[in-house]
């Protein structure tokens, strides 16, 4: 039995981050960019108007000074002249600011009759003209690896980037295994139970970019197990929910094994989880995870989650943590780090009173997964806690 810090590393090993292929950039959100990408353009391409009003030389800026109107500039319809002393241009918003003019003097700071334009009294030093490439400059680059957010999107729209690299998201096929399991929808036999985990887990998984397929149930049969390997091994990761214990029904280990494969290794010191295992299937990285819908759950959070971000080209590392302080006290804890169900309320973390693996309601209720290490000592309200965001 190993660590969850070497149960993840372990996991680390057997993957490694997809390859790349280029996507429109309509449908880049939500991937992880590959590359780095560099601006083809500067934003804006050029002095631009940040307000409405007109643009004159600052210079000649002074109250009650009288201008000549000789043109106007609008976004996309520069004034092709040049602005000359004792002239202005009527200037809107994102217009190019004319040649010669270094100044936007806003509209409520100017009286105008005809073309002939008079200045107020109160004008501030601001010249409202935002500079070529003050948002960015063409080379400027955006930086790999990165989940691409709407954000980003717009900035590479901007950037007036079309296609974009992305890692290739991996293809995972999900296996449950039992006898005692249906598909949601179908009529159960009065020993059996739905199947969820498959369900929990690739909506996990896809949520993070990947794309899982569901490989029919496998039941408690070699034949039936066998094939399901077959028809999975064609996946980048192949996870197994169910049946990685040492029953005499508990066969994906031995199936696996004389199907070749090499086992990286077998039981966590955590729960809920500990029947944790995984390896190398011919060349394909696999995870069989434990049948309690919880702890597949916890498993997928802890485990799976930050392999597929692995294989999506990003830092290898585990969940992502914060710290919150106790909501009560509790006892010294047990031999196993714990992963706990928890609430957060009023900004401290209550951990749920069952935590029962089996319990999907109180998983489903939960804010985060409340850290005990291994052999945590009583722990006193206040005290701050590791939790992982659900």
């Amino acid at each position: 039995m190993i660590s969850v810090e070497d149960a993840l590393s372990n996991l680390f090993d057997l993957v490694a981050p997809m390859g790349v292929e280029k996507v429109s950039l309509r449908h880049a959100a939500g991937r992880v960019l590959a590359e780095n990408v560099t601006a083809n353009r500067s934003q804006p391409p050029f002095d631009a108007s940040s307000m409405d009003g007109y643009a004159l030389r600052q210079a000649e800026v002074e109250p009650d000074a009288m201008f000549k109107v000789i043109g106007e500039a609008a976004a996309g319809h520069r004034f092709d002249g040049v602005v000359k002393p004792g002239q202005a241009v009527r200037i809107f918003t994102g217009a190019p600011i004319p040649e010669g003019a270094d100044f936007v003097v806003i509209q409520e700071d100017t009286t105008r009759r005809g073309d002939l334009l008079m200045l107020g009294h109160d004008i501030d030093g601001k010249t409202n003209i935002r500079p070529a490439g003050g948002d960015f400059k063409a080379g400027d680059a955006m930086d790999a690896p990165r989940i691409l957010r709407p954000a980003d999107i717009a900035l590479l729209a901007a950037m007036n980037i079309a296609e974009v690299p992305v890692h290739i998201a991996p293809q995972i096929a999900i296996i449950a295994t039992g006898d005692e399991l249906v598909q949601p929808g179908e009529m159960p036999g009065p020993d059996q139970i739905i199947a969820s985990n498959t369900y929990g887990l690739a909506a996990m998984l896809e949520q993070l970019g990947a794309r899982c397929r569901m490989i029919p149930i496998a039941r408690d049969t070699v034949p039936s197990l066998t094939q399901a390997f077959k028809i999975a091994q064609a996946a980048d990761l192949i996870i197994t929910i169910g049946g990685a214990s040492v029953g005499d029904h508990d066969l994906v280990a031995p199936v696996a094994a004389e199907m070749g494969m090499e086992q990286s290794f077998y039981k966590v010191a955590m729960r809920p989880g500990k029947p944790l295992m995984a390896g190398m299937l011919a060349n394909t990285p696999m995870i069989g995870l434990p049948g309690n819908p919880v702890s597949a759950m916890v498993c997928g959070v802890v485990f799976v989650a930050p392999v597929v971000r692995k294989m999506l080209g990003l830092p290898a590392g585990s969940a992502p943590r914060l710290s919150l302080p106790l909501a009560v006290d509790l006892p010294q804890g047990g031999p196993r780090a714990h992963y706990m169900r928890a609430l957060v309320k009023g900004g401290a973390v209550l951990p749920e009173g069952n935590q029962d693996s089996s319990l999907l309601s109180v998983l489903a209720q939960a804010d985060v997964l409340m850290i005990r290490p291994a052999g945590d000592p009583e722990r006193q309200s206040g005290d701050m806690m590791d939790c992982i965001a659900l």
